[in-house]
């Protein structure tokens, strides 16, 4: 555990946005490699109120320092000293902190939304206060403990973060990615985590007393002693199988005699029906053919799916998020209402598909939930996307010539302007 002096708040020198803004300068030609650089040291300084959004500060120093009610957002602060750091209500939307060092950091009522905190660490931090008469001669320790409580975390990434025993009360983390996470002892009691993604964390003696975990992927994490009285975990995703198991029957050898019913147009195999089945076990399904495949509710999540053929795939429900679906055809495909949240769509093809004359289907998401999915070079042409979910995906360079995006939400989405 670190150790952290402390003065007293009164003595923390105050510095206004010129001279803030002359530091920044310097501390990007130092970042550039350039003459005249000098790495910013905001050390027990007053920043409050001040205006950093976009700026570069990776590596700054920030030890003690007063950032509340500051304007943040898209500010890159990676592995940044922000030890004991006062964030109050500060706007960090869409700023970097990857491997920020915030333990015993105070980020209250922060609006952290779409924030890259990629292993940060916001543990515990111990803190020494001097006597102002007697400096640290006499000092009391103080542990202070990472706080984000009521902080708007709503997509961002918390991925192999280190945040035991964070004081989190009523915090938003709203489909953020906590992956592989340290929660051990956190306090999330009353937290919204709609939708956010836990796989792998460590929540071992967490208190999510009265959370909202709807929806929820807790695959492979550590619960053990933790306390979810009163939580709502309606629609989780645990390891515990989900409707019909692979166990139950031969999804596997079903796989593959659907493929070669595809393949050898019926002469060969039989078609199946996946519907309401949970297809994790399988793994990869890497390539196959599954053209017209019924898997209506199915459960695919984190499956390798790369190159799969799913032309005319009846995909209503289906959970599909963190799948890997790079150069998948789901030309003509009904999604209606899927979860494709996380998933890898790039270059994959979700166009019309020729029924033969003048017929054509277009692939239908009306309603899917699509937040944070990859699209990348994507064709989506006269694809359905009403009341969609789009938020933070990235459609860079993908091909969106009539798609319907009647009422879709598009909070965040990258490529947008591009395309349409």
């Amino acid at each position: 555990m670190g150790l952290l002096a402390t003065t007293n708040i009164t003595e923390l020198r105050r510095i206004e946005q010129p001279e803030l803004d002359a530091m920044c300068v310097r501390h990007d030609r130092l970042w550039s490699a350039k003459p005249g650089g000098a790495r910013a040291v905001f050390a027990w300084m007053d920043l409050s109120g001040l205006d950093l959004r976009g700026k570069n500060l990776c590596d700054a120093d920030f030890t003690g320092a007063i950032l509340a009610g500051c304007q943040m957002q898209g500010a890159r602060f990676d592995q940044a000293n922000m030890f004991g750091a006062d964030l109050q209500n500060a706007d960090l939307t869409d700023a970097s902190l990857r491997r920020a060092d915030l333990r015993g950091a105070c980020l209250r009522n922060a609006n952290l939304t779409g924030v890259d905190m990629f292993e940060a660490d916001l543990r515990e931090g111990s803190i020494a206060v001097g006597d102002r008469d007697k400096g640290l001669k006499v000092m009391e320790h103080i542990n202070r403990v990472g706080d984000v409580q009521g902080a708007i975390l709503a997509g961002a990434n918390l991925e192999r973060s280190r945040l035991s025993g964070i004081m989190a009360v009523r915090a938003d983390f709203t489909d953020a990615n906590m992956k592989d996470a340290k929660l051990v002892r956190a306090n999330l009691k009353q937290c919204t985590m709609t939708g956010v993604n836990l796989a792998g964390a460590d929540l071992s003696g967490a208190d999510l007393a009265g959370a909202d975990l709807r929806d929820a992927i807790l695959v492979g994490a550590k619960t053990l002693a933790w306390n979810v009285t009163r939580a709502d975990m309606r629609g989780a995703l645990t390891d515990e199988p989900v409707g019909r198991s692979v166990e139950d029957l031969p999804y596997k050898d079903m796989i593959r005699a659907h493929a070669r019913w595809c393949e050898t147009g019926g002469s060969e195999g039989s078609p199946s029906v996946f519907d309401n089945a949970d297809l994790r076990a399988l793994e990869t399904i890497r390539g196959f053919n599954l053209t017209a495949l019924s898997a209506k509710g199915a459960v695919f999540f984190g499956l390798d799916m790369e190159g799969v053929q799913l032309q005319g795939a009846h995909l209503d429900g289906a959970d599909l998020r963190s799948c890997n679906l790079r150069r998948a055809d789901l030309r003509g495909a009904r999604l209606i209402g899927a979860k494709l949240a996380g998933a890898d769509l790039r270059d994959a093809q979700l166009g019309p598909l020729l029924l033969g004359g003048q017929r054509v289907l277009a692939s239908n998401m009306t309603g899917a939930n699509l937040k944070a999915a990859d699209l990348a070079r994507a064709d989506l042409r006269y694809a359905i996307l009403r009341e969609a979910d789009l938020s933070r995906a990235n459609f860079t360079n993908a091909l969106m010539t009539n798609a319907d995006l009647l009422d879709a939400r598009r909070w965040g989405a990258r490529g947008m302007g591009d395309v349409l």
